[in-house]
């Protein structure tokens, strides 16, 4: 009686077919993970159809077949490892893993932002969205905002996002800035950032929610008040023939040109807390004022 080892035809048909498409991926530059997600169930087909086939065609009244454990154990253990493969790609570690091994930095310009201001507006108001920015005071009645997005991850449609929003309600303009992706599964961490540029018109009052971000303030001849609430790192350079009055309520750090401050109200709240300063500086009458609230660290730099 001739006896069939049932997994060899299995386990040489499995490598056959995974050199083929090992073969093909090469060729035709697919992705790994794809081809061993979509080939470890013809395993199982070929093993079972190895074994519905033999007792199909076996002209005997009792064929008896006997189960090779190494070559059943090698086809196990490539199913398996297809399964693995597919729960790693149902949990996006597999993607992931790819973006990460292909990514490269990206630069995207942000679509340029211009809108004239209504009669009716007296006052702008920016949300930054965690974002750093530059805020610069210009002399033409509209607010504007331009720069650039830079991204380890490739995609077309974040080159066609709207980073930007402006809306004006009343005797205010809103401009919110939208928070950048933050793309994390485990170590593959992929970043996004913005440098961005916002003019204000110099006569409009100006109010700006840092939300913990870097803000650099470039305000000119300032003809209005503007406020910075809640920076981690505010850089103010006025110019000498400017007319401000620059104001820090509670900062915890002063850089630039300290010696020009005057400071005032230096407090503890408590052992774990770093000091923090009111502080002032004006340059010609300070009619203007520039007032920063909430802030770490204030730099002050002054410009001819």
């Amino acid at each position: 009686m001739r006896t069939w080892r049932v997994g060899t035809f299995s386990m040489g048909a499995a490598l056959l077919l995974l050199g083929i498409y090992l073969l093909f991926s090469q060729l035709m530059g697919f992705n790994i993970e794809h081809i061993m997600i979509s080939w470890w169930p013809i395993i199982l087909v070929i093993l079972g159809l190895e074994i519905l086939l033999f007792l199909l065609f076996s002209r005997k009244e009792k064929p008896f077949l006997k189960y090779d454990f190494i070559s059943i154990f090698f086809v196990g253990v490539l199913g398996m490892s297809g399964i693995g493969f597919a729960l790693l790609s149902s949990s996006g570690v597999l993607q992931s893993v790819s973006a990460y091994m292909n990514s490269e930095e990206h630069t995207y310009d942000i679509k340029n932002m211009e809108q004239a201001i209504g009669k009716d507006v007296k006052r702008v108001v920016v949300s930054t969205g965690g974002n750093p920015i530059s805020i610069e005071g210009t002399d033409i009645n509209e607010v504007s905002m331009f720069g650039t997005v830079h991204s380890t991850l490739a995609n077309s449609e974040m080159s066609k996002m709207d980073y930007v929003s402006m809306n004006e309600k009343g005797d205010t303009l809103y401009i919110n800035i939208k928070r950048m992706p933050e793309y994390t599964n485990g170590p593959f961490n992929h970043h996004t950032s913005m440098d961005a540029t916002l003019l204000v018109p110099v006569d409009l009052k100006l109010e700006v929610e840092a939300e913990g971000s870097s803000v650099t303030v470039k305000p000119r001849l300032l003809k209005s008040d503007w406020t910075v609430d809640g920076s981690s790192d505010l850089n103010v350079m006025l110019e000498e023939a400017s007319d401000v009055s620059l104001l820090a309520d509670g900062v915890q750090d002063l850089g630039g040109n300290e010696q020009e401050w005057t400071i005032s109200n230096k407090e503890k709240a408590d052992s774990y807390s770093e000091p923090a300063f009111d502080a002032s500086f004006k340059t010609g009458e300070g009619s203007h004022t520039l007032q920063i609230v909430n802030g770490y660290r204030v730099s002050l730099h002054t410009m001819k």
